[in-house]
């Protein structure tokens, strides 16, 4: 389900992240965990933002047997916010998998009224999460 390119150290609970996926697809996804300096190339490149981030999205085109698109993580944005949040690496690269993953399935929180919050915010109880996602994207 999860074809994972991990170019870091970081520990990955690929089981985990296959759960909550296989939750809400069957497609494919590719898992990218790279550095802050190669996500800050790629934001750059496709979005025009010059800045690392902590996760980017590339869904494919929907066609039969194509995977659902490719997250990227930054491992770097992992170990800083599980610090700063108090939780856990898994977990905080649980969060940014499911934010990655909504916005894989076409929701989009700059431009709706709220459903992905409420999506993420599902996943996070499901999952026995910390609410810190849904906190510090509200607003």
């Amino acid at each position: 389900m999860i074809e994972l390119d991990n170019r870091t150290s970081l520990d990955v609970d690929e089981q985990f992240l296959n759960k909550i996926a296989l939750t809400l697809t069957d497609k494919e996804i590719e898992l990218i965990i790279t550095s802050k300096d190669e996500i800050k190339d790629i934001n750059k490149e496709h979005r025009d933002i010059d800045a690392p981030t902590d996760v980017l999205s590339f869904p494919y085109e929907d066609m039969p047997m194509s995977p659902l698109g490719s997250i990227v993580v930054s491992s770097w944005h992992v170990k800083e916010l599980s610090k700063e949040l108090g939780h856990t690496e898994n977990d905080e690269l649980a969060l940014l998998f499911i934010h990655g993953l909504l916005h894989l399935l076409g929701f989009d929180h700059e431009v709706d009224n709220g459903e992905m919050r409420e999506e993420e915010a599902k996943l996070i109880e499901e999952f026995n999460l910390p609410k810190s996602l849904i906190i510090r994207t509200q607003g």
